[in-house]
């Protein structure tokens, strides 16, 4: 563990008089050890959970676990990648009308809701948080108020937006952790921007180091958790 990597990165927060911060966690679809796992952390330090759920993977049970401070939030329809040759992963190819990929949103939603209640919130987190805008600015016409994708990704009009900033996992070196100096610089960094720094997880292929990480980041005194219909109704007020 990079003590001075921690001593710098909670200073700061310090420094500032606290931070803000959200939590959004990816792919869950089934009851596992890795997700009770998960919820317990978020239980143990009563931090809000934003729960990116696949809904045509779902399992009635995933949600019989869940606590108050779990929001649900719907992550694609089925999680598959439709990309054709040369595009990157994607549910949503671009030869796909909006029409189309709208209606299969659509049915989704319907099944999320019924399995999730009044914990689903009408926030839509595209798999591999990759939409085309022209499909993204139609979102509201299905019901849709909100959408998360990460730090990289334009912005849209006609939704409110709320981006993850750090993704914890290194997706093309092995799925391992990215790293305690990586994770708190890039944290620092995002400090200075002044918005809620937006903490990525991916339950189901955190290894130790990503488990341990998350568990010290959940313990740093001066960081205000916010949770997903409180930070929605935020960007909602601020700039409606």
């Amino acid at each position: 563990m990079d003590e001075l990597s921690w001593e710098r990165f909670e200073a700061e927060v310090a420094r500032r008089g606290g931070a803000r911060c959200w939590w959004r966690d990816d792919d869950a679809a089934q009851p596992d050890p890795a997700l009770a796992r998960l919820l317990a952390l978020s239980s143990s330090f009563r931090v809000p959970l934003a729960l990116a759920v696949v809904p045509l993977l779902a399992a009635g049970e995933l949600f019989d676990s869940l606590r108050d401070n779990v929001s649900v939030l719907q992550h694609g329809t089925d999680h598959r990648n439709r990309a054709a040759p040369g595009e990157k992963k994607t549910e949503y190819p671009a030869a796909e009308p909006d029409a189309a990929a709208l209606e299969r949103i659509a049915a989704a939603r319907s099944r999320l809701q019924q399995l999730a209640g009044a914990r689903a919130l009408p926030v839509f987190v595209p798999p591999w948080n990759r939409i085309r805008p022209s499909l993204a600015g139609c979102l509201s016409k299905i019901g849709f108020q909100g959408l998360s994708c990460d730090a990289g990704a334009a912005r849209v009009a006609g939704v409110e937006q709320v981006d993850t900033h750090i993704d914890i996992v290194a997706w093309r070196e092995g799925r391992r952790f990215i790293g305690e100096d990586q994770a708190l610089a890039l944290a620092l960094r995002h400090l200075a921007g002044g918005q809620p720094i937006g903490w990525l997880t991916h339950h189901a292929v955190h290894d130790e180091q990503a488990w341990r990480f998350l568990e010290r980041l959940l313990r740093v005194k001066g960081i205000r958790w916010a949770g997903a219909a409180e930070l929605f109704s935020y960007t909602a007020a601020r700039h409606g």
